[in-house]
């Protein structure tokens, strides 16, 4: 049987890299002894105000047909977020909430791109991008990013991308998995390279609640005909599986996606929207807990894989997650993720599935127990203390069979 050359676009990378962490997930929902710090989810529970509010509403039936682009009132809370944010005013019916980040930007690359078009993604990048991208089939333009300038956008390889094909630039600040945030000066090229060649924006601003007070420097306010802005509570409220996001826009994209919006998902539980509601009204209190959270913890993996033979940690602007470099070791990101996890039990992510430039990194989420993360770094060490006894050629080769 034959299928849609849709699905070689939307099959993904990176296959390798999670094949790992759903290993790692099973071994421990079996009781084994594994430390999981390969997905960002954090490990809290959602607000308690969250929970019950959802749980009032289903038991008082709140569980029919809603509007497709998401309830009024939420939208508008959605607004009033991102104009304390961003600085840009927009209105309720220029937002429509959506099934998570994810679904956004699916909807966004939908809308704005197609055969023939070009799109540009910084790397590294989230491995979702490349399919989420290309499912229109547009095709992705890589700009890719040195380790040695810290994964900071380098904005010669930018303009050199840009040709006339070029629809759209996406990107994500913080970075996932760098936790770079794009400077003023970065957004600068970027923006005038929107003007002169009248590009799309998508800015995936998803941990941009874990930035400094709350916010990330953006483009919204200065090009709000051209920017499109993704965002969800799951980081900031550890609401990861309540599928919570949404995307804001120019009043005409936004009728272009609520009609992908009806034939894709015919409106989210009404439910769930009353408690995103909920969530929206405490996102301060919730984002400045979960920047304290993270930093606490992110300081701890830092101090506890401080000067570890072979790897070097790259401190990240924000978000949950951190990079290491693991290129001093002998072994590529993913034999070090294969070898740790066959050896030690704990299970990290490859950087190549981030991208060509992570390729000797792998990448660790800290947003979990830290009893958990002092036992994962005592059991880094002690694996590439034993890499430098034996070998790494040797334990690569264990790693990949």
């Amino acid at each position: 049987m034959r299928y849609s050359a849709l699905v070689e676009r939307i099959a993904g990378e990176g296959a390798d890299a999670w094949r790992t962490h759903h290993e790692a997930r099973l071994a421990r929902e079996r009781g084994e002894d594994v430390i999981l710090l390969s997905v960002g989810d954090p490990e809290l529970d959602s607000p308690e105000p969250v929970t019950r509010c959802a749980i009032e509403r289903l038991r008082a039936g709140d569980t029919h047909y809603t509007a497709a682009a998401g309830r009024e009132p939420l939208r508008a809370a959605i607004a009033a977020l991102h104009a304390a944010r961003s600085g840009q005013t927009v209105d309720a019916d220029q937002v429509v909430f959506t099934s998570g980040a994810q679904n956004a930007l699916f909807a966004a690359s939908l809308c704005l791109a197609g055969p023939g078009d070009e799109v540009i993604a910084f790397e590294p990048l989230y491995p979702t991008y490349p399919a989420t991208i290309e499912v229109s089939g547009a095709r992705l333009v890589r700009v890719p990013a040195s380790p040695a300038n810290g994964f900071r956008l380098q904005h010669d390889a930018l303009l050199q991308a840009v040709s006339p094909r070029t629809r759209a630039i996406f990107f994500a600040t913080p970075n996932n998995p760098s936790g770079v945030v794009l400077s003023e000066a970065d957004l600068d090229v970027i923006g005038e390279l929107a003007r002169r060649h009248s590009l799309w924006i998508v800015a995936d601003e998803v941990y941009a609640g874990l930035g400094a007070s709350g916010r990330v420097p953006g483009l919204a306010a200065n090009l709000p005909d051209r920017v499109v802005t993704i965002g969800s509570l799951s980081k900031s409220h550890a609401m990861t599986g309540w599928r919570a996001g949404w995307l804001i826009g120019p009043r005409p994209l936004i009728t272009h996606v609520e009609s992908l919006i009806m034939c894709m998902l015919f409106g989210l539980p009404g439910f769930i929207q009353e408690a995103a509601l909920v969530a929206l009204g405490m996102a301060g209190a919730a984002e400045a807990a979960m920047r304290e959270f993270c930093a606490t913890r992110r300081d701890l993996l830092l101090e506890g894989l401080r000067d570890a033979p072979g790897i070097a940690c790259c401190v990240p602007d924000a978000g949950m997650f951190l990079l290491v470099d693991v290129r001093g070791t002998g072994l590529s990101g993913y034999e070090f993720m294969r070898g740790l996890y066959e050896s030690e039990r704990v299970s990290v992510l490859d950087g190549g599935a981030f991208g060509a430039g992570t390729r000797g990194f792998v990448r660790l989420f800290f947003g979990t127990d830290p009893a958990a993360l002092a036992e994962a770094c005592h059991r880094i060490r002690r694996f590439v203390a034993r890499l430098g006894r034996d070998g790494a050629v040797a334990l690569g080769r264990v790693a990949l069979n």
